[in-house]
């Protein structure tokens, strides 16, 4: 398990498509915003908190059907599928290795975006909070999705379709998080929600895509 988490984070390095490409467009999203919205800071203010967690869960998604299609392709996948590990157990691995490599340089980015977006200075701590509890939600619920569209040709849209609304709830809730915690309101209920998304997508999720992969493989 651990070689094949190291594989994963060595390939997305090397590739560029994990850790590059998710980080680029967080950058080039939040930049332009200022340039569209005008520069009126209070404006900025108001709507940073969703701009920020709009450009995670898009940066999220861009490399999502790179966790399993680069190994079904070399025949890696059926060779993991066989092998005395559970595939519950790779597809948690592999999950958590696009969390590293695409979830955590956004979390670690954030702060100095918001910057540029005028965010509260309340609001930092609680940004970084947020991401930190709901990113990895957005890899184990995009790994399911890649299971669901292993092997298809062209399945990039149809894997943004279905993991999209799914990705709706981490959101709003980690968005509202941000929004209370810039105006001293309490933010304990959406926080709460918020983990408990993540909880159940991390402990569920392994289940439900090894099953979506047994059968893609036979």
């Amino acid at each position: 398990m651990i070689r094949l988490f190291w594989r994963d984070i060595t390939l997305a390095f090397r590739s560029g498509g994990g850790f590059g490409l998710g980080l680029g467009f967080f950058l080039i999203l939040v930049t332009l915003v200022p340039f569209g919205v005008g520069p009126n800071g209070e404006m900025l203010s108001a709507i940073a908190p969703g701009i920020l967690w709009v450009g995670a869960l898009l940066a999220c998604l861009l490399s999502l059907d790179r966790i399993f299609a680069l190994d079904f392709e070399d025949g890696s996948l059926d060779l993991l599928a066989t092998a005395p590990i559970p595939l519950e157990g790779v597809v948690a691995m592999k999950a958590f290795a696009h969390w590293i490599t695409t979830g955590l340089p956004l979390v670690i980015a954030a702060p100095a975006l918001g910057l540029l977006l005028h965010l509260d200075s309340a609001a930092y701590r609680w940004l970084i909070v947020t991401l930190l509890i709901g990113t990895p939600a957005l890899s184990f619920i995009g790994a399911f999705g890649a299971a669901l569209t292993v092997g298809l040709k062209r399945g990039g849209l149809l894997l943004s379709l279905l993991v999209l609304p799914l990705y709706i709830p981490t959101l709003i809730f980690g968005a509202e998080v941000v929004r209370r915690g810039a105006g001293g309101f309490l933010v304990g209920t959406p926080l709460a929600m918020q983990a408990g998304i993540t909880a159940g997508a991390v402990a569920l999720l392994p289940f439900a895509a090894a099953a979506a992969i047994r059968v893609a493989l036979r």
